[in-house]
């Protein structure tokens, strides 16, 4: 499994970092990204200690650590400003914490994400077709989220990303152990939004692309 979007207690996560690697690892994780909330009042307190976590722990363990972070409920405005700085900081994987159905967030979040070149858009609720398209221009990833409430878009998502030749990933934005997953049931929340077998294991491959991209290659 290689999981992109997870959450440790340096925002409302329940795990020390390291725990969570560590759970993460006997789960079978390959890679994990901690990618905790922030917006402009904690970015440049919570990218620093990640990023020296993730040194260590990936130094000291057979498992991929990726120091990053979810840009949450920030005003649209401020997107494009706060994702340059989370890339300063040395976040290797910024997140934007899209308009889900359960939650109210700004609308333009989805678009201003995008036009800012964040890596990963999460759990997009209903996002629109020029977006999907937009973000397949753009490379920006369009997330299919394991995790309840967020999910319940999977599927428009899925359907949308298809149309227009947007890329997808799954990931759990795990706040706790029990959010985490193996890939065989990642596959099964992929199937569940619509997506064939083909096209689910092609989704868990963009996890492996955005890590080798990051990395230079160094995952299987």
């Amino acid at each position: 499994m290689i999981d992109l979007h997870t959450h440790s207690l340096f925002s409302d996560g329940v795990l020390v970092p390291s725990e969570l690697v560590r759970r993460a690892m006997v789960k079978g994780y390959e890679a994990i990204a901690i990618t905790d909330h922030a917006d402009v009042s904690n970015l440049d307190f919570i990218v620093p200690r990640l990023v020296r976590a993730a040194t260590e722990l990936s130094g000291l363990w057979p498992i991929t650590v990726i120091p990053g972070i979810e840009l949450t409920h920030a005003p649209p405005a401020s997107i494009a400003g706060l994702v340059r700085e989370a890339r300063r900081l040395g976040a290797k994987i910024v997140v934007v914490h899209g308009e889900t159905l359960v939650e109210p967030v700004e609308p333009g979040t989805n678009r201003a994400a995008i036009m800012a070149g964040a890596d990963i858009l999460s759990h997009p609720g209903l996002i629109s077709r020029a977006d999907a398209a937009l973000a397949a221009k753009k490379g920006v990833y369009l997330e299919i989220s394991a995790r309840k409430g967020h999910s319940l878009s999977n599927g428009h998502v899925a359907a949308v990303a298809s149309a227009v030749g947007a890329k997808l990933v799954v990931n759990t934005d795990a706040h706790g152990p029990d959010d985490l997953i193996t890939t065989e049931f990642a596959r099964l929340v992929l199937e569940a939004a619509g997506l064939d077998r083909k096209a689910a294991t092609k989704v868990l491959q963009n996890s492996r692309e955005i890590v080798n991209n990051i990395l230079g290659g160094r995952l299987n």
